[in-house]
Order: C-alpha cells, then sequence, then structure tokens
C-alpha cells in the first residue's frame, strides 16, 4: 500500500479541529473523504500534530494511505479538486520514506501565535488574530519568555484534559516580536502539551499589559500548578506553520546531496 507524504494548509475556523469525531466537520474528515474519491474506498491519515478547533496550519504534515499508486504529478491537483469547497489546500504530496511516521519522526514542531495589538478591531484578520486593545510591553514580555525555555516541568502551561503521561518538555524556542500593529508569538519544540502554547501566551499577555512583573514568569513555571498560570489565549491566533524531520520528505534528493557537500 503505497504511503504519500502530503503538506497542508488550512483554515481551522470551519472545522472542530484535525481530528475526526463526532458533532462537527473534522479537518482530517474533509481530506480522508476527497483521497477517498481517489481511491474508491476507504484511506488512512497519520498527522503530525492534533490542532484543535478554531487552530490553522500553514505547515502541517500527514501521512496518506492510499490503496494503489496515484500519479505523483496529479495527487496534490486531485486532492484539492476534491477538497473543494473546504477551506483546506494541499501544498505538496510526496512519496513516504520507508519507516517514516509525521508524528514520530518529527524532530520539532513550530507554532505562531498572532496578537493584533491595537485599540480597532480586525475587520481584515478577524479569526486569524487574537485583538487586543491595550498597548502591551513587548520587552517585557520577551523577557518573560526566556524563563520558559529549556526543559521543564509545564504543569502550570497544562490543560486540564492533557493526556500527556509526562509534563517534562524542552522548548527550544519562544519569542515576541512586533511589527508595527501586529505582535507574534513564535514556539518550538520537538512536542508540546495540551494547549502549552495557548496558555504560556496567555501569560504572557498579563506581562505585556502589566499585570505581572518579567520575573513572576519563572515563579509559576516553578509552582507545576495551572491554578497560577494565566489565561488560555484564544485558539484562532495559533497556527501551526512548520513540522522539521531530518531527513525532510519534502526535500528532493538533489537538495540533500547539495546541502551534505563532498
Amino acid at each position: 500500500m503505497p504511503v504519500y507524504a502530503l503538506l497542508l494548509e488550512y483554515d481551522g475556523l470551519p472545522f472542530r479541529g484535525w481530528q475526526r469525531q463526532s458533532g462537527g466537520l473534522s479537518v482530517q474528515e474533509v481530506l480522508e473523504a476527497a483521497a477517498a474519491r481517489l481511491a474508491r474506498g476507504p484511506v488512512g491519515t497519520t498527522v503530525a500534530g492534533r490542532t484543535d478547533a478554531g487552530v490553522h496550519a500553514s505547515g502541517q504534515v500527514v501521512a496518506l494511505d492510499l490503496a494503489a499508486a496515484f500519479p505523483l504529478e496529479k495527487l496534490a491537483a486531485a486532492l484539492n479538486y476534491h477538497l473543494r469547497p473546504h477551506p483546506v489546500a494541499v501544498l505538496r504530496a510526496v512519496p513516504a520514506p520507508g519507516g517514516w511516521s509525521p508524528r514520530f519522526s518529527a524532530i520539532s514542531r513550530v507554532y505562531r501565535y498572532s496578537i493584533l495589538n491595537r485599540s480597532a478591531p480586525p475587520a481584515l484578520a478577524t479569526g486569524r488574530v487574537w485583538h487586543v486593545p491595550q498597548l502591551l510591553d513587548v520587552a517585557a514580555m520577551a523577557e518573560a519568555a526566556r524563563a520558559l525555555i529549556g526543559r521543564h516541568d509545564f504543569s502550570s502551561f497544562r490543560a486540564a484534559g492533557c493526556q500527556a503521561k509526562n509534563p517534562l518538555r524542552s522548548l527550544d524556542r519562544l519569542t515576541v516580536s512586533r511589527a508595527g500593529e501586529m505582535i507574534e508569538v513564535t514556539a518550538q519544540a520537538r512536542s508540546f502539551l495540551y494547549h502549552q502554547v495557548r496558555n504560556m501566551v496567555g501569560s504572557l499577555k498579563l506581562v505585556g499589559d502589566g499585570s505581572w512583573e518579567p520575573a513572576r514568569m519563572a515563579a509559576v513555571l516553578a509552582s507545576a500548578d495551572r491554578r497560577v498560570a494565566g489565561p488560555t489565549a484564544p485558539p484562532f491566533g495559533l497556527c501551526l506553520v512548520a513540522v522539521d524531520f531530518a531527513p525532510d520528505p519534502f526535500e528532493d534528493s538533489a537538495e540533500r546531496d547539495e546541502r551534505a557537500g563532498p
């Protein structure tokens, strides 16, 4: 059975999240329905990160199992045709390497959280940003974010419904930057706890608006107590922007040889 690696982007607003579930449409459901039209039968998918309801993706990665081979040069276009009118697009489709898994082969995942920091509400960016009208101190937020980088018990930023057996995670990157009215929080790790990024952003917002001093973030982390951390930021400001692999299934052999050198 051939397995393909797909690179996806999607608008999370119309969906209950990635995972197929009762009571609402999921990204997995519409992708598998589109693929079933090509396979003329049921298909299976495995995803790199199960995004929640309202969360977007510009770099989601999926393994798609088809019952028979499909012309590779036509696969992405055919899937996109059958995905209409849902806001899901297959950006790339390549054969998956043997033994590759989008979930277990990933070496890092990168999320971006966008905050529109101005008095006027969004018009063009509705459903893509968290609108915070009061001025946020980005330098203070960045200082607080540095306290979270490294390997820690992230229980303070773990949702009650998290099913992970271990709250220890290694946070490789957490940056806060401003470009005009837009603030972006970028988080990178091999894996995250349930709602970890949104909970960290909710706490950083309290630093930015002056409710907390930056030094308080370290104390919140050390407490390992969700009750002392900030609120959960809304889902629609969050986007999965990249999943990294080594080797990368989307990097062709010529590119790998060039990077490896003589």
